[in-house]
């Protein structure tokens, strides 16, 4: 006999095979809180509006409380022979209520009951990945706020180009997060709007009240076209965008500690709790928490690629295809807050090398720009200042030494527009000190910048 809801139009049982091809509720059973919930707000618009009898309704409300509570307590499994998370709930509610629990689907159908679903699931997502992202930030402001004079070179093209701080480059990323929370916020902003009561994709002939339901599941309005209402997918991917940023930014992060952490930088190292060893070689001290993010990367990029494509051929309205979006969604998910769980309290116990720091900053001519810049603050133009420092910097490689050591007649035979306060000027403490501009490495400024990032995420 076939016992499927949606039995009376097929007269064969459908196969196995395409029973456990069609089901989801082994992934989707993880929005059974949202499915309830969205559920009794539902049946609390059913009695209110008189289309099914009030008392009925109440039922319905305490019968799916009654289930939510079961599942909590562990005494409810999800049977894995239910076709999805909808079903097993509707089913389990029958099985108590009888015929009471029958009426919970009237005027709704599962194309906008799963729109609903996987709505209220990622903004209840987004508000877990936001606070772990500010919290990020705060470690980040942290480390600066200890790091306002810990020079270091800055790099163009991965070559020493100009000296930092370190609490400067830790709050670049700092900058980037913030937009990450933006892209969030932003996300969720456009994801709030109530589908439920789009129906299959047409409405419904019942006189239900969109808006309450809207108002009872704390969404700022409804979907104005039940066609998109039930066939949207943008949030989804909306979402595993700014997941997909926010993934490019950590492993952008994890290079530089990779590099930072090897014998040939050793600017930092990694507490041992957060990184392994080698079966084999006893000195390796490896940095596996930011290579898996890094790997993990390109994984969330596949979930944000398989929801793209997913969508770029589906007519209107629902189709089957859209069933895909939820183990892409839900891996981008799990990936990114794994990576920010783990991430956050290395980076925070992560030890610093200051001295190697300086000590690199010392070497390859990263004061070069500041030279050219003494020679044009004494009245040349920029392009000779440029040429004259590029004829001493070949003359300290050619002589193995470094701009800081030439002597002054060294300095003077290339011009005589050198005086002896160019030491002062191209100290790596000045160069880094003198650039104040807002955004900039100097201590002032990068306590405005440590301020603005604090400022942010309150």
């Amino acid at each position: 006999m076939n016992n499927k809801m949606w039995a009376g139009r097929s007269s064969k049982e459908v196969d196995s095979r395409v029973n456990d091809f069609n089901s989801s509720i082994s992934f989707d059973s993880r929005m059974y809180r949202q499915d309830i919930r969205g559920s009794v707000a539902h049946a609390t618009m059913l009695g209110d509006t008189g289309i099914i009898d009030k008392g009925e309704s109440l039922k319905i409300i305490e019968g799916l409380k009654g289930i939510l509570a079961d599942i909590d307590d562990g005494k409810l499994q999800f049977n894995p022979e239910a076709e999805d998370i909808h079903m097993f709930i509707e089913s389990e509610l029958t099985a108590r209520l009888g015929d009471t629990g029958k009426r919970l689907h009237t005027a709704r159908s599962r194309n906008d009951q799963v729109a609903l679903d996987i709505r209220m699931y990622l903004k209840d997502e987004i508000k877990e990945i936001i606070p772990m992202i500010k919290e990020l930030i705060g470690v980040l402001c942290d480390i600066a706020e200890k790091n306002l004079d810990t020079i270091m070179p800055g790099y163009t093209h991965l070559q020493r180009a100009q000296p930092i701080t370190f609490a400067h480059h830790m709050m670049a990323y700092a900058m980037m997060l913030i937009r990450d929370i933006g892209r969030f916020e932003d996300a969720y902003k456009r994801m709030n709007q109530m589908p439920l009561g789009s129906g299959a994709l047409a409405t419904t002939t019942y006189p239900i009240n969109r808006m309450q339901v809207c108002e009872l599941l704390g969404f700022d309005d409804i979907t104005q076209n039940s066609l998109d209402g039930v066939s949207d997918r943008d949030f989804c991917i909306e979402t595993a965008s700014a997941i997909s940023m926010l993934m490019m930014h950590l492993s952008r992060f994890s290079e530089e500690i990779i590099l930072w952490s090897s014998w040939e930088f050793k600017f930092i190292e990694l507490d041992d709790a957060y990184a392994t060893g080698s079966s084999i070689m006893p000195q390796k001290k490896n940095p596996d928490v930011t290579e898996l993010i890094r790997g993990k990367t390109g994984r969330v990029y596949g979930d944000l690629n398989t929801l793209l494509v997913m969508m770029k051929g589906t007519p209107l309205a629902y189709n089957k295809d859209m069933q895909e979006d939820k183990e892409a969604i839900f891996d981008a998910i799990d990936t990114v807050k794994l990576c920010l769980t783990t991430f956050i309290p290395m980076l925070s116990t992560m030890e610093l090398y200051k001295e190697n720091m300086r000590n690199a900053a010392a070497r390859g001519f990263i004061n070069a720009t500041d030279c050219a810049d003494y020679l044009v603050k004494k009245g040349l133009p920029f392009r000779d200042a440029y040429k004259i420092t590029g004829t001493l910097v070949a003359y300290c490689i050619k002589n193995n030494t470094v701009l800081e050591k030439l002597s002054i007649d060294e300095f003077k035979a290339l011009s005589d527009v050198f005086d002896g306060d160019v030491y002062d000027a191209i100290s790596l403490e000045t160069c880094v000190n003198m650039r104040k501009a807002d955004g900039g490495p100097a201590p002032e400024a990068v306590k405005k910048q440590i301020a603005y990032a604090r400022a942010a995420v309150k």
